[in-house]
């Protein structure tokens, strides 16, 4: 079948297609005699596969291995196991985060009076956010202690 009904079939962009062909992820498409790529059902059932893998947050070497490892069917899942799990305290900790960042936007907005511009507090907040990082970033440089790290965010565990 063409990319295109590659595409459609496997919910996978064309452009994306290609994409993975570049980076290794996806075999080069044998080519008909007019030039078009040619995929069969196994290639489009790959895409299917990467495309899933994408829509639950998968990075594409974590897909990668989830490949290798489908490949290999005399092993057991440990290995499959292992990489969800890992997967899944990542997606956990990000969602921690999020709701972190959720918590102190809803406080910044709450204090918000919706008057004048020159006294919005969502502004003022970002901008003392601002004005400390800067601060953050000029003590770290001249204190032999912090040479070295890398600073001037906040790290999410003191936001509150």
């Amino acid at each position: 079948m063409k990319i295109s009904e590659a595409a459609a079939a496997s919910g996978c962009h064309l452009e994306t297609i290609r994409y993975y062909e570049r980076i290794g992820l996806l075999s080069k498409a044998a080519r008909r005699d007019n030039g078009y790529r040619d995929y069969t059902s196994a290639e489009v059932e790959r895409l299917r596969f990467i495309t899933r893998g994408r829509e639950l947050g998968f990075s594409l070497e974590e897909i990668q291995s989830l490949l290798a490892l489908a490949e290999q069917t005399d092993m057991s899942c440990a290995d499959v196991d292992r990489l969800a799990r890992k997967h899944l305290v990542d997606i956990q900790g990000r969602i921690q985060a999020l709701q972190r960042m959720a918590q102190e936007l809803a406080h910044t907005i709450e204090a918000c009076a919706g008057g004048a511009r020159a006294r919005c507090a969502i502004l003022g907040d970002l901008q003392a956010s601002a004005d400390r990082s800067a601060s953050i970033r000029s003590v770290a440089s001249k204190d032999p202690a912090h040479r070295g790290r890398k600073s001037g965010c906040r790290p999410m565990s003191s936001v509150e």
